[in-house]
């Protein structure tokens, strides 16, 4: 099975990527969301809950683990991978490739979570390429709270995006990365007030390539994943609100199973 984790209800846009693009595979999805955001917890904290996040959907049976959660991507990836013997995608690398595969575009803006912005991940990764590159991150902390709300599309999330992006239109950019699995769900308000010329990077989509990738070039991880086309929802915080979102991502009631941490 793939399992895969997210700090709260973003991770689902993953969900909803694979089973589009891999449709017969069994998906395991943790969201943690008791303790979500994990934007604005510490380094240690986050790597701490990540392996806790790892650890439940191994032992629920996962063959693979894609860390759907940026600012766990950025900063708990490397501890992961030292500690765990199965495959981990994580949700950076992805949107990064995209971001330096367009030639004709040079400024990229990231947006996401403090503790992913201030980690500096994306361009870092992204120089390593392509070293003319101009990065800047922009942290936007309310927008994880007002999605897991349910607000998007309320007024104030509109004017709430637009103040956090009027830095990145000053600053000419032609990419935005999308860099929190979140922000997909404030795709078309985000794209409205960047504008049509900037190019929108979700990075749900990415990670869903990179995982359809990854599985084509190792048929040896393929070969061991079931098939049954089934997905098993766990959270650390039942709340009706989740059930709420999750339906409107998914297009189909989903059924939540507490677990404690």
């Amino acid at each position: 099975m793939i399992g895969v984790f997210d700090s709260g209800i973003g991770g689902l846009t993953v969900v909803r990527a694979v089973k589009h693009h891999l449709p017969d595979y069994d998906i395991l999805y943790f969201g943690d969301t008791a303790r979500t955001p994990y934007g604005t917890k510490s380094r240690e904290t986050v790597i701490r809950y990540a392996i806790e996040d790892a650890e439940l959907l191994l032992q629920k049976g996962a063959q693979m683990l894609v860390v759907a959660c940026n600012t766990a991507s950025s900063i708990a990836t490397k501890t992961l991978k030292e500690r765990f013997d199965v495959p981990i995608l994580e949700v950076i690398s992805p949107a990064v490739k995209m971001a330096v595969s367009d030639p004709k575009r040079r400024r990229v803006g990231v947006i996401g979570t403090r503790a992913t912005v201030n980690s500096g991940v994306y361009e870092d990764k992204i120089k390593a390429v392509r070293p003319e590159m101009k990065v800047y991150g922009e942290p936007c902390p309310l927008l994880v709270p007002l999605v897991e709300e349910g607000w998007l599309k309320k007024g104030e999330t509109r004017k709430i995006v637009k103040k956090y992006l009027h830095p990145l239109k000053s600053k000419q950019i032609d990419i935005l990365i999308l860099g929190c699995t979140h922000y997909p769900l404030l795709k078309e308000i985000i794209q409205a007030k960047i504008g049509k010329r900037v190019k929108v990077i979700d990075s749900s989509e990415a990670l869903s390539n990179s995982v359809t990738e990854f599985l084509r070039q190792n048929p040896d991880v393929d070969s061991r994943l079931k098939k049954n086309g089934t997905c098993q929802f766990y959270v650390s915080d039942v709340t009706d609100q989740f059930q709420k979102i999750a339906k409107a991502i998914l297009r189909t009631v989903v059924t939540l199973e507490h677990v404690e941490l």
